[in-house]
C-alpha cells in the first residue's frame, strides 16, 4: 500500500516538473538569436534572476531524483517476479516401460 501511494505522489511530481520546465522561457529563443543577433557577449547568454519557476524546478528535480530512487530501494524488496508466487503445473509422470521383445516370425531350422 505504501508503495502505491509512493507511486501516486511521484507521478504528481512528474507532471509538475513537466510543467514547470514547459512554462518557463527559453535562453534567446527570440528571431534574432536565431541569426546570430543576440545581444550578450556570454556563452550562454545573459545570466538572469533566479525566478520562481527556476527553483520550482530545482526542488521537483530533486524530488524526482529521489523519488525515483526510494521506488527503486521498494522495488526491490518486493517479489522478484510476477510468478514467483504461483504454483506451476504438477508433474506429468510418466511410466518407463520395458522394451518389447521383437516377435520373430521365422521358425527355427530343422536339423537332420
Amino acid at each position: 500500500m505504501v508503495s502505491l501511494t509512493l507511486s501516486g505522489i511521484y507521478v504528481v511530481i512528474c507532471l509538475l516538473l513537466l510543467l514547470v520546465v514547459l512554462l518557463q522561457q527559453g535562453k534567446g529563443g527570440d528571431i534574432a538569436a536565431a541569426f546570430g543577433g543576440s545581444g550578450s557577449q556570454a556563452a550562454f547568454g545573459a545570466r538572469a534572476g533566479a525566478t520562481i519557476l527556476t527553483r520550482a524546478t530545482t526542488v521537483l528535480g530533486a524530488l524526482f531524483m529521489v523519488g525515483a530512487m526510494v521506488l527503486a530501494i521498494i522495488g526491490q524488496r518486493g517479489p522478484g517476479s510476477v510468478l514467483s508466487g504461483v504454483e506451476g503445473p504438477a508433474p506429468v509422470a510418466v511410466e518407463e516401460s520395458a522394451p518389447a521383445e521383437a516377435e520373430t516370425t521365422e521358425e527355427p531350422a530343422e536339423t537332420p
